[in-house]
């Protein structure tokens, strides 16, 4: 084993976008790794790693390349008769489709950048194998920055995070027939489509979108049918989100993921069948989220999800249970149990069909990889270091019980600083997953602590919805209970501590060491401090606090209550020293509130660093460009080894600073 490191990183692969076979008994999936820029020219002292994939099949005989993924291939779908595949890949500049032998060969180009000179998206084959459906951005990308000319903005979402700036006009929806190549504009969308889906019987799609700018940006979506052969039409008057489509065997019905118009973001997520005119009804009657909502940062790439049809009465579907998730199988009468389900284990993603089923499963100890038919195919290399095995802890609160678990070092001290890592969301929960950072950190020498307060899924909707109108309350009651149940039950070193999280983990880092000094450092990464200016700059602001808290910005009678939630509100009581992360690009949780975070403490003396990261977005911990990644890891380490671990330890850089800020220095 080597000593662990950052760059360890470098090291793995990343399987993601799992395609299951027709037949049922061969996967498609995509195999992402870390290269140079530029094998052929390496530069030691200014190394370029990035990003690259390709399309590799399995069956029970284990893997087969099928593509040589000199750059990023992706998105693989499968003709209906099994014997193609289409992909989308970036080989000739902008990502085009091509199309592929399942037996090898070259792949041909299905489209051009002369036509799509901002490229296309991942395809979907019609069940009849004669067309090809995709979307695309017509024409060229604005050339207003590189003109120097200003941008003028009229519509009120404009940009959204992983995308920066949106276009003035939504990507239409194309169709290339297959026999002839011939490709022409399906539809030209006023709105834009989150996606789409064939219907069986291949007479056209359905679509998910808004019906105007004011509902898509309230996250308020119908589904529509478009004939090959007509214009779209309306099916549902829904006004809330709609994902995960999957049309039902009899042409008339489809499933999706969805929530009622009368329901809130902290709503677990469930499984509707939508038939004819307003008829819906649940199909997961359980009280537990649909999708796989686990953490873990070794998913890169898509990870389908979709709901899949076994018969006309049975449906395959991810759920959440605590930390953990798996395949569940419901039926027309509300029947759900669980396909496959291993309450130590994620699953990812997955496929199926009434023949066979592929999915991507992970655990603490084990790196994401891909099943099919309950046989493991691929063989994704672990980090090179020794990993940890989680203990799990339980906490009491009024509630009833949570969870929590703690990695702590292999070859451990007596007792080790203690780290409390905290989730996003807050809907979102820690568990099971693989989690590359914190294993660093265990095997660098920490005991890093991390459960599922309430506001966490996967433990009913009460505990989901417990913190609704009151973040910093009960949520930060149950980190702290945790986190002394570590400590009292643990021989961890309870002089030595720190807290750390990301996105509202990093709102409930500025909470906490807004309120109390107990910690020795501090990590927030893309956080929140200011809930007022969040609502007008972040790309769910002009919802999300109406979800969450029961006010928002634009509406004075609200301003209080945001302020009194704000860590910024308190910032004279923090004396924590604080490393803040945020990435430029980030347009889910804005840097400006990370600059202002920043400014805040610079103030009133407390110690703090500011790493920012150029041309990143909100996902820079979990996809992130690998170089970046890894410095980001090595920014975590530096500051923490700075505050908790002895001054041998070669950390100058951070340790000086944060000494001089103390005036020790």
């Amino acid at each position: 084993m080597n000593a662990a490191s950052p760059d360890s990183l470098f090291g793995l692969e990343f399987p993601s976008d799992l395609q299951l076979s027709p037949d049922g008994q061969s996967v498609a999936y995509v195999l992402g790794r870390v290269e140079e820029d530029d094998p052929n020219r390496v530069d030691a002292a200014w190394p370029k790693p990035r990003y690259r994939s390709q399309i590799v099949l399995a069956d029970a005989s284990g893997p087969r390349p099928l593509t040589a993924g000199t750059g990023r291939d992706t998105a693989p779908c499968w003709s209906p008769d099994g014997q193609s595949l289409v992909f989308v890949s970036d080989r000739a500049g902008k990502p085009q489709l091509y199309r592929i032998s399942v037996n090898g060969g070259e792949a041909r180009a299905l489209t051009m950048a002369a036509q799509f000179p901002q490229g296309v998206s991942a395809a979907q084959w019609s069940p009849d194998g004669r067309w090809l459906a995709f979307l695309a951005p017509e024409g060229e990308a604005d050339p207003g920055p590189e003109r120097g000319a200003a941008r003028i903005i009229t519509r009120l979402k404009y940009r959204a995070n992983g995308a920066d700036f949106l276009p003035d006009v939504p990507a239409a929806l194309w169709r290339c027939e297959v026999a002839s190549g011939q490709t022409e504009c399906w539809l030209r969308p006023e709105q834009s489509i989150t996606e789409f889906a064939w219907w069986p019987d291949s007479r056209g799609v359905l679509y998910v979108s808004s019906t105007n700018e004011m509902a898509g940006t309230l996250w308020q979506q119908e589904a529509y049918e478009l004939p090959l052969d007509g214009s779209p039409s309306q099916l549902t008057d829904w006004a809330a989100p709609i994902s995960q489509l999957a049309p039902h065997p009899d042409g008339v019905r489809f499933a999706a993921q969805a929530r009622f118009r009368t329901e809130r973001n902290d709503t677990d997520a469930h499984l509707y069948l939508f038939g004819n005119g307003a008829e819906v009804t649940r199909l997961d009657v359980h009280d537990l989220p649909a999708g796989s909502n686990v953490s873990g940062d070794l998913h890169v790439g898509s990870m389908p999800d979709r709901p899949c049809w076994l018969s006309d009465t049975r449906l395959a579907f991810l759920v959440t249970v605590g930390g953990a998730s798996g395949v569940y199988v419901a039926d027309l009468a509300g029947t759900v149990k669980p396909h496959t389900f291993d309450p130590a284990r994620v699953v990812v993603a997955f496929g199926a069909n009434d023949r066979g089923a592929a999915w991507l499963s992970e655990s603490a100890t084990q790196v994401p990889q891909v099943i099919l038919n309950g046989v493991q195919v691929s063989h994704c290399p672990a980090p090179d270091f020794a990993l940890s095995s989680p203990e799990r802890l339980a906490f009491q609160n009024e509630r009833g019980e949570g969870e929590g678990w703690v990695l702590r070092p292999t070859e451990s001290p007596a007792a080790p600083p203690a780290l409390l890592s905290i989730h996003g969301g807050p809907h979102s929960t820690y568990g099971h997953g693989f989690m590359h950072e914190f294993q660093l950190l265990a095997a660098r020498g920490y005991a890093v602590c991390y459960s599922n307060p309430r506001g966490s899924l996967g433990y009913g909707q009460a505990w989901s919805s417990d913190i609704f109108g009151r973040w910093g309350s009960v949520d930060a009651d149950d980190l702290l209970n945790f986190f002394d149940t570590c400590l009292s039950q643990l021989p961890l070193d309870r002089t030595r501590t720190g807290v750390m999280g990301g996105s509202y983990g990093g709102y409930m880092t500025n909470w906490l060491t807004s309120h109390t000094n107990r910690f020795q450092v501090a990590v927030t990464d893309r956080s929140i401090c200011n809930l007022i200016s969040f609502g007008g700059t972040s790309d769910i602001g002009m919802r999300f606090w109406d979800d969450e808290l029961g006010g928002n910005f634009h509406r004075s009678a609200d301003i209080d209550k945001l302020w009194a939630m704000s860590p910024l509100r308190y910032v004279e009581q923090v004396k924590t020293p604080t490393l803040i992360v945020h990435s430029v690009l980030d347009h889910r949780c804005p840097v400006e509130q990370a600059e202002q975070w920043f400014a805040a403490l610079k103030l009133h003396g407390v110690p703090v660093r500011f790493v920012r990261f150029p041309d990143e977005d909100h996902e820079l911990s979990r996809a992130g460009r690998p170089d970046r990644r890894a410095e980001r890891l090595g920014e975590y380490l530096g500051w923490l080894d700075a505050a908790l671990m002895p001054p041998a330890l070669d950390v100058p850089d951070q340790r000086a600073q944060m000494q001089e800020q103390l005036g020790e220095g």
